[in-house]
């Protein structure tokens, strides 16, 4: 070779010779949307080549490290509620509703009767020296949900004593799933992702607020706009759909 191709050739930019870098995007989002949102991350990193990092919990402990500063680039909450403390701390490019939910009642027995929701409903009987496993009802949407339910029925003073809460959701699930609890209060796609626990009973939609999850994208990042988008994709939805979720479009 020539020396004026030899110095031309190392004339050319190192980032011309190198493959390119993956974009990284992370998201927060609540515990409940584990398995699904999973799914949707393996797709979307097969079909760009970036990768997506996901941190879940209680909606919010993650709402509030967001407000703190967290480095996040898009947050899925299970309650618009916690939304809004992202909103106020200035965080939020762009949100919109993205998933709908409902509230279940599950056991560990698998032979567990089916249980009807009401005023009458006698949980000393029903747990037999157990505890209900619950979500912190203060702070997870899913305890907040189940305390709101509890209280439309006149159960929740009753009960009370009687509750186990939990991190999260998934916490929440595993207690039940583990036999720690014979019962627990939970999504119904929380159910549908673990076999060892079983839908006694479904939360009507009038005893608590809307099960709705709120996604928001929070930095400007190309990645970050290419997942927020595949959040509201056919192939998105398609998974979704198969762990109990609704989709809101």
């Amino acid at each position: 070779m020539s020396l004026p191709r030899i110095l031309a050739l190392a004339l050319i930019p190192a980032s011309l010779t190198l493959p390119a870098r993956a974009d990284d995007v992370t998201i927060f989002a609540a515990a409940s949307m584990k398995t699904a949102l999973d799914q949707v991350a393996k797709g979307w990193e097969a079909q760009t080549g970036d990768v997506a990092h996901i941190s879940y919990a209680g909606s919010g402990a993650l709402a509030r490290q967001i407000a703190a500063g967290a480095p996040a680039d898009i947050y899925i909450s299970a309650n618009p509620g916690w939304m809004e403390t992202v909103a106020k701390a200035g965080r939020i490019e762009t949100q919109e509703d993205l998933l709908a939910n409902h509230l279940v009642l599950i056991a560990h027995d698998p032979k567990a009767a089916p249980v009807t929701i009401s005023p009458d409903l006698d949980f000393d009987e029903l747990l037999n020296g157990g505890k209900l496993a619950m979500s912190l009802v203060n702070a997870v949407p899913a305890g907040q949900y189940g305390k709101a339910a509890l209280e439309h029925y006149g159960l929740w003073t009753k009960v009370e004593p009687e509750v186990a809460q939990a991190d999260n959701v998934r916490a929440t699930l595993a207690m039940v799933a583990l036999g720690a609890a014979p019962y627990g209060i939970t999504y119904a796609t929380d159910a549908v992702a673990e076999p060892r626990v079983h839908v006694v009973a479904t939360f009507p939609a009038d005893s608590h607020p809307p099960i709705r999850y709120p996604a928001a994208r929070l930095t400007e990042s190309d990645a970050a706009k290419s997942f927020y988008a595949e959040l509201k994709s056919d192939a998105a939805a398609k998974i979704f759909h198969e762990q109990g979720f609704e989709t809101l479009k």
